[in-house]
């Protein structure tokens, strides 16, 4: 009894349970939170990386509402919103210009999460998102297939913001 009240007292003081609560509390998305690209760390064709991405998403019942907007180097901007579930099934995109592909969300485990784009059956893009095991990084690696049949990939790594 002595050497479970000790492992105990070791553990509490090692891993508190405000640690265990913000690692996974219950029902807790984890991917809430304001993501910031480190455009040094991140791996884009010349000239198409943004100057500046954020990306916020927070819990939506079942889902998450995403949200981005991007700056570039000429000037421009753009944002991006939609609200989805994890069950695969598509939601509209509003983007800067209306609306965008519809896309689908589908949890693959409690970190990573594959967003498929497509226009008409057949997909164009997907995004793998994926968290560090600390939750402190993001990586979205996204393939986008031409009308050729070609890919471009991207791989943007995000940090969570403290704000």
């Amino acid at each position: 009894m002595k050497n479970l009240l000790r492992l105990l007292m070791v553990i509490a003081v090692l891993f508190p349970a405000s640690a265990v609560k913000a690692l996974n509390p219950a029902g807790a998305e984890p991917f809430a939170g304001t993501w910031v690209l480190n455009v040094q760390k991140s791996v884009y064709p010349a000239g198409t990386c943004p100057k500046r991405m954020v990306i916020e998403m927070e819990k939506e019942g079942d889902g998450v509402r995403y949200r981005s907007s991007a700056w570039y180097a000429n000037g421009a901007a753009s944002f991006s919103r939609y609200t989805a579930k994890y069950d695969e099934h598509e939601v509209l995109v509003q983007g800067s210009n209306g609306f965008l592909l519809p896309v689908s969300l589908k949890r693959v485990a409690a970190g990573t999460v594959v967003a498929t784009y497509r226009r008409g059956m057949q997909p164009v893009a997907t995004s793998r998102r994926e968290l560090s095991a600390a939750g402190q990084v993001m990586t979205i690696t996204t393939v986008v297939t031409g009308k050729d049949g070609g890919t471009v990939t991207t791989i943007g790594v995000y940090e969570r913001s403290a704000r």
